[in-house]
């Protein structure tokens, strides 16, 4: 450790500081008449300074001190919080800013909320809840106020964002809704297959979820979910009465049919789905990783009628191979009929700063 000097760098509490440190390590006695010999000679020191906090009064009454402070501010008004996901770090974020603040010698709580808030990228204003946005604006200390950031953040990080890839998992039997290219049903649209698979996401159940805006709200936005490995989407053929077009049927329990599609040589093909939490009804707010929710799709094509996405035991086999059948119903909604959406990997959109 090199004995520290003083250039107008540094805050002078923190120079004395480790002024002091230094020379207790070092077990040297300190003199006051040492300190004074560490300024910077361009630093210009009045007279008649006999005691440590003349010394740290005199450094902070001094010009270098204004621009160091103001520098600081100047560096808070253009920090940016940068997401992990893209290649920020959160603590050392909030290291700076609570660096900055404090050469800046902004000690002020709703003053420090207002430099912290406005690091922030504007899309990130779309999701912080009002909840959120309350209990920031309501904290006293700057710890609490650090505490309601991170769970700002920690709540961006699991949102189900626009283009996102994701993975369904069933509550019931613990597998994951998943296709196969190339492998489809033998009977009804013999377009590809649909079923629950492995224990654990694998390439197979991967989706990519698309809807109109950057975040999907309860009761206001309907998805699509695009096969990863074959960009084919998840859906069923509607009913039309007025024609000679039916649903297709499952291949056991004749259920509506489920199945990964082109959306090309199916007529009256829908895969736009709609989503409701499970647990709670009237569920507002964004959709979120680990959510457990229901899926429903509207059966009839001239109707409002939705039937609900299911998997239970049921099995069917094709060749040698044998899958657990998922498919579309109208019964009571029941366990069967839950899945756990879970992010895998978060669409990174561009970040626009205020």
């Amino acid at each position: 450790m090199d004995i520290p000097k003083y250039d107008g760098s540094i805050h002078p509490d923190e120079w004395l500081n480790d002024l002091q440190k230094y020379f207790r390590l070092k077990r040297i006695e300190f003199y006051l008449d040492d300190a004074i010999s560490l300024v910077d000679f361009n630093i210009n020191l009045p007279t008649g300074i006999d005691n440590i906090e003349k010394l740290r009064n005199a450094l902070k009454e001094n010009i270098f001190f204004t621009v160091f402070k103001n520098t600081n501010k100047r560096k808070l008004q253009s920090l940016k919080y940068i997401p992990e996901s893209r290649g920020g770090d959160t603590s050392k974020f909030i290291l700076n800013f609570v660096k900055l603040c404090y050469n800046a010698e902004i000690n002020d709580i709703e003053e420090q909320k207002e430099f912290l808030y406005k690091s922030l990228p504007m899309n990130h204003f779309n999701f912080i809840s009002n909840e959120s946005y309350n209990k920031m604006k309501n904290v006293n200390s700057i710890n609490e106020l650090i505490k309601e950031f991170e769970d700002i953040v920690a709540e961006e990080s699991i949102l189900i964002k626009n283009e996102s890839i994701v993975a369904l998992n069933h509550v019931t039997t613990g597998k994951y809704l998943s296709s196969i290219k190339s492998l489809c049903y033998t009977t009804g649209s013999k377009k590809q297959l649909v079923f629950v698979g492995g224990s654990g996401p694998d390439p197979n159940s991967l989706w990519r979820i698309k809807f109109n805006k950057e975040l999907a709200v309860y009761g206001d936005t309907s998805i699509t979910l695009q096969h990863i490995k074959t960009n084919y989407s998840l859906g069923i053929r509607r009913y039309n009465y007025y024609s000679r077009y039916p649903c297709y049927k499952s291949p056991v329990t004749e259920h509506t049919e489920v199945s990964c599609c082109n959306n090309i040589g199916i007529p009256y093909w829908t895969e736009n789905w709609k989503f409701d939490h499970s647990k709670l009804q009237n569920h507002q707010g964004y959709l979120k990783s680990n959510d457990i929710i229901n899926l429903s799709i509207n059966k009839e094509y001239n109707n409002n009628v939705d039937i609900f996405l299911r998997s239970h035991d049921v099995q069917f086999t094709i060749g040698n191979d044998t899958f657990q059948e998922v498919v579309c119903h109208g019964e009571r909604l029941g366990g069967n009929d839950e899945w756990c959406i879970k992010l895998i990997k978060q669409y990174i959109t561009a970040d626009i700063f205020t």
